[in-house]
């Protein structure tokens, strides 16, 4: 049994006491370690995010490349198709629709009665001017009888030739009312005329607003037309072609017309005056072209598409429309360099063919380009540029 008195027995454990110390030290060492790792994980893993946040802040926007072959295209313009002649009928005098003899649809000759007007204080005018004429016409009689008795007597020296003179003068003077009176007789005749409207040229029937027992009253600002007829044997068609095209539409060109109601169906029209002047608002110049209308299918009024034979402007470029961005009015492009720079140019749009259109000036056609780009993108910003799918062809029908 040991003596616990025994110093060697109270200074035994020095071992174990270096063990705890390497343990201490060790287990030290681990926590530093692993407090260095983590701060190095995420210290990573925060410029890995950084960098995934600043990649992810430049947008991807998708680029194409003009395409210069649609610029053999015919030149395709909305046009307006008006009758050859149209006239409103509006009333001259005023009364009440006694009858109307046409209605819209109706084919009518020159001269041929529209409607027929009951104007009763025009009769009466008329009734009481004729009166007044026979008046002045029975005055006129007697101032020639007087003023012949008087220059007779003045050749027998029985009156003063002043007192002759006045005769005279008293004759020209019941003249002059007689001619007054008669002028407006006819006035009056040619209002009881305009009771009657007609047909000022052959031609269709194209409105009426004509009623029964309606009060017209002519002279006003608010008066409408009570008929129109147009002449449609031939039609007149308006084109406004723009400025950069004009030189190669002159008078005698053919152009052939489409209308949305014969699908499959043209018609032929020749080009037969030009305006000479460019808008200066929406930069054309306004042309007329004349059509053969013989079978009557063309309508006044009606919108029509016009294709003109002739090539696009030099240095051409088609681009999808979605591709143009408006700013300020102007047409613009954004456009990417080889850093992914965007440059915002301005074009100008020679032709608009709906889902694309031909870009005329402001592009070399080696930019690319950005379709449907976003609002807010503009010159300096940094961009990655994805280049378009190519449009997937359909295999021939055999």
């Amino acid at each position: 049994m040991s003596d616990l008195s025994d110093p060697r027995t109270i200074d035994s454990p020095p071992s174990d006491s270096r063990s705890l110390k390497r343990f201490g030290i060790g287990a030290g060492v681990a926590a530093i370690v692993i407090v260095i790792a983590g701060i190095s994980i995420r210290s990573g893993a925060t410029r890995d995010l950084a960098a995934v946040s600043a990649e992810a802040s430049i947008p991807t926007v998708t680029v194409i490349l003009p395409d210069r072959t649609g610029s053999t295209d015919p030149l395709v313009l909305p046009g307006n198709v008006q009758a050859f002649n149209s006239a409103p009928i509006y009333a001259r005098t005023n009364g009440y629709v006694r009858r109307w003899l046409a209605d819209i649809g109706d084919r009518v000759g020159a001269g041929q009665s529209l409607a027929i007007l009951d104007a009763p204080e025009v009769d009466q005018q008329l009734a009481q001017a004729e009166a007044d004429y026979q008046t002045a016409l029975a005055n006129q009689r007697l101032a020639r009888t007087t003023a012949a008795r008087w220059s007779g007597l003045l050749k027998q020296d029985a009156v003063s030739k002043q007192e002759a003179d006045e005769k005279a003068g008293d004759l020209a003077a019941k003249s002059a009312v007689a001619n007054g009176e008669l002028a407006n007789v006819k006035r009056l005749r040619a209002l009881q005329g305009f009771t009657r409207l007609t047909a000022p040229f052959a031609g269709t029937v194209t409105s009426r607003s004509a009623q029964i027992g309606a009060l017209v009253v002519s002279g006003t600002a608010a008066a409408q037309p009570l008929f129109t007829v147009s002449d449609v044997h031939r039609m007149r068609i308006f084109v406004r072609v723009p400025q950069i095209y004009s030189a190669q539409v002159r008078p005698g060109l053919h152009a052939t017309m489409s209308l949305p109601e014969y699908p499959g169906r043209s018609f032929d029209a020749v080009l037969t005056r030009s305006a000479g002047a460019v808008d200066g608002q929406s930069g054309t110049v306004l042309i007329q072209l004349l059509a053969d209308n013989a079978d009557g299918a063309l309508k006044p009024g009606a919108y029509a598409q016009v294709s003109f034979p002739i090539t696009g402007a030099v240095g051409g470029m088609r681009v999808p429309a979605s591709a143009l961005m408006f700013r300020d009015k102007t047409p613009t492009v954004a456009t990417v360099d080889a850093r992914g720079r965007v440059t915002i140019k301005t074009v100008t749009i020679g032709r608009d063919q709906g889902s694309s259109v031909e870009i005329t000036t402001g592009l070399t056609g080696q930019e690319r380009i950005v379709d449907s780009p976003p609002d807010a993108i503009d010159t300096g910003d940094m961009v990655k540029a994805v280049a378009a799918k190519p449009a997937e062809k359909k295999p021939n029908a055999k």
